[in-house]
């Protein structure tokens, strides 16, 4: 199948270049916590060693920063960090990885009287005196507030483009152009056409393409599948990353579900002949990463899917996410969700919170609110 990429310019990632004129990337994340580090290594090494050409870490306080560069020296993978909300641990990391992962959504949680202007121009002086490429993140669960509160509230595509549009004119502007772009959403339809909007304002900058919280597999390489099928048919997308709920052992998945999808399309054995059925049951959990603070997290997205079987004829969403960072915002749009704590999950309506139980406690819990919800769709 001939496809005819978009004309993105390169941008180097420490050994791996993204952009028209070189393969698409495939890349994952790792679920260890960042200050294990043998574990995170261990990571690390099997997720390179199933063809990644990019991991990618979490860096959430000065501890995972100093175990980042104990992790550096013993693995020669291409590392990107994953900055969460304090912003200025940049300049402690960037000496060991080759890439600056922030979200636009989470500037605004530190130094709150500060423009996300300078903290931009920060993040870009940092990369650049490191060697390092950046990828500006805007999620559909933490769009900057400032952008989101400008539209309606059922549009949740326009912000995420504006946002990550001027992002990249601020960028362009401090002369730094060594960077790429994801917006991402857990509905596959909305990602074709974030990505396919985006595309043509900013046909110059790379796509890093993927279906947030896909969840499970199958169902989440099935949904993953559906979007990168119709984006990279179009020539859209440089590098991608299939995100799947699974435990640690397995996460090498991610790569070689990466690689199947990409062969495929490239064969022209194109499977997404129509979108997911949008009156089912729709499970949506995030790939578990290092902010997960309890492992059973997985199992219980699992026990959540095999649960609510009964109900798999509803036009329902049902949201299993794994940590308190992009938890509390990425279930508001579900009609029931979890995020979950060391020891207790969050169980929420929509954005309604109905309390936190214990992991032995919620499933019960769960399905009384979904019994509800039938009633009430009934």
């Amino acid at each position: 199948m001939k496809i005819q990429r978009n004309p993105t310019r390169s941008v180097r990632i420490g050994s791996v270049q993204v952009g028209a004129q070189h393969p698409i990337a495939v890349q994952s994340m790792t679920a260890t916590h960042t200050q294990n580090i043998d574990a995170t290594v261990a990571q690390v090494t099997a997720l390179h060693a199933a063809g990644a050409d990019i991991v990618r870490i979490a860096v959430d306080s000065d501890k995972d920063a100093e175990a980042l560069g104990e992790i550096r020296r013993q693995t020669s993978a291409n590392l990107s960090v994953d900055l969460q909300e304090n912003y200025r641990l940049a300049e402690k990391v960037a000496p060991h990885v080759d890439k600056i992962r922030y979200n636009p959504g989470h500037l605004y949680h530190h130094e709150r009287t500060r423009p996300w202007q300078d903290k931009v121009t920060y993040l870009a002086k940092v990369a650049s005196d490191h060697d390092c490429a950046m990828r500006i993140g805007v999620n559909c669960g933490s769009v900057d507030p400032a952008k989101k509160e400008r539209y309606a509230a059922d549009d949740s595509i326009t912000p995420m483009i504006e946002s990550a549009t001027e992002h990249c004119d601020l960028l362009d502007s401090l002369g730094f152009t060594r960077f790429v772009v994801s917006l991402k959403d857990s509905d596959p339809t909305k990602v074709v056409e974030l990505n396919r909007l985006f595309a043509e304002r900013r046909s110059d900058v790379p796509l890093h393409l993927g279906v947030t919280e896909a969840g499970l597999p199958p169902d989440g390489i099935i949904k993953t599948r559906i979007a990168f099928e119709q984006l990279i048919g179009r020539g859209i997308g440089d590098t991608i990353r299939v995100s799947l709920t699974v435990p640690n052992p397995r996460k090498p998945e991610e790569i070689s579900a990466g690689r199947q999808i990409l062969d495929d399309i490239a064969a022209g054995r194109l499977r997404s002949v129509v979108a997911l059925n949008p009156q089912a049951l729709n499970i949506i959990s995030c790939p578990s990463c290092s902010r997960v603070e309890n492992e059973a997290f997985v199992e219980l997205a699992q026990q959540v899917k095999e649960m609510s079987q009964y109900a798999k004829e509803y036009a329902i969403t049902i949201a299993v996410m794994g940590c308190r960072v992009n938890g509390p915002g990425e279930t508001d749009d579900a009609d029931l969700g979890l995020w979950c704590g060391p020891n207790r999950v969050n169980l929420k309506r929509g954005s309604e919170a109905l309390g936190a139980f214990t992991y032995d406690e919620i499933l019960p819990k769960l399905k009384a609110e979904l019994d509800l919800v039938i009633k009430q769709k009934s």
